[in-house]
């Protein structure tokens, strides 16, 4: 069972000190010739024995508890003390959630595209005993079937559902990576897809696409707008044509507007004069304004 996994030495600070001041009570003990040198001996062999008997795990660790070889149970977290020599601690297990990253290389999609994807997985250990027992090394194992799940989807995608659908294949990828590690006491919470990499010649040639879909897009626009201009313009026209006085109106409002500006010229055909009965109006407004001159 080898995993690869927080490993501790025999000692830590609180067993470290405990260590030392048995230490220093024996050896002052000996130096005021209360006692010799084989109980000092074996004062310094007990406290060695004492001292490696503590052991603590963190908050968010269970430690893997071994006696002859054989899994005893789980330590942790806190202090907690063992048979030294007998019972052995395998590995500190991290149990909160951890991060692997993992990638597919020039992998064909389902219409022989080669991309380069980059993704992410959120994993967690939930059963210790599982991932300690099941598996030698968990993290290099999820990282193996993270790559070859990742490339098996890529190869049932082609290469527009894989840059439009991603968030859905991530979700699909995740579901299988959970699948499979669950029996050894992990889940997989959440997958990522970072990134994806296609050759830059297609990669030109999907932009030039898209520019001239947005052309094409904008001219359609611009043609039915311009149809619809036209619609317009043809029923006011019919409108005029029936009523000759909204026409005069009209046409009164045109020059109003356009002499509304102190300075302004405005010319007008006399064949739109005369359609619009203006012309009598038109005389009014030049000679009015060379009075003003």
């Amino acid at each position: 069972m080898k995993t690869k996994t927080i490993t501790k030495g025999v000692f830590n600070p609180i067993s470290v000190t405990v260590l030392i001041v048995m230490l220093g009570i024996s050896g002052g003990l000996y130096f005021l010739s209360v006692i010799n040198i084989p109980i000092l001996v074996s004062f310094i062999i007990l406290s060695v024995f004492i001292a490696s008997s503590i052991n603590i795990a963190n908050q968010w660790e269970k430690a893997v508890l071994l006696r002859m070889g054989n899994f005893k149970g789980l330590k942790g977290p806190g202090l907690f003390i063992i048979i030294p020599i007998i019972d052995r601690i395998d590995n500190y297990v991290d149990q909160r959630v951890r991060v692997t990253d993992f990638k597919a290389d020039q992998t064909l999609t389902k219409d022989t595209v080669p991309v380069n994807v980059d993704a992410v997985v959120y994993w967690t250990v939930w059963d210790v005993e599982k991932a300690a027992l099941e598996v030698q090394d968990y993290e290099k194992a999820i990282s193996y079937i993270a790559q070859t799940g990742l490339r098996d989807m890529i190869g049932k995608h082609e290469l527009g559902d894989l840059l439009q659908e991603r968030d859905k294949i991530a979700e699909d990828l995740q579901k299988i990576l959970d699948k499979d590690t669950n029996p050894w006491g992990i889940t997989c919470q959440t997958v990522g897809i970072k990134d994806i990499i296609i050759p830059p010649a297609l990669a030109d040639a999907m932009s030039k696409e898209a520019q001239a879909e947005r052309e094409r897009r904008a001219r359609v626009i611009l043609g039915t707008a311009e149809t619809e201009i036209a619609e317009k313009f043809g029923l006011a026209s019919q409108q005029y044509i029936d009523n000759p006085v909204a026409l005069h109106l009209r046409g009164m409002n045109m020059l109003f507007e356009g002499l509304k500006e102190k300075g302004s010229m405005v010319i007008v055909p006399s064949s739109a004069l005369d359609s619009m009965n203006l012309g009598a109006m038109g005389g009014l407004v030049s000679l009015a304004k060379s009075n003003e001159q």
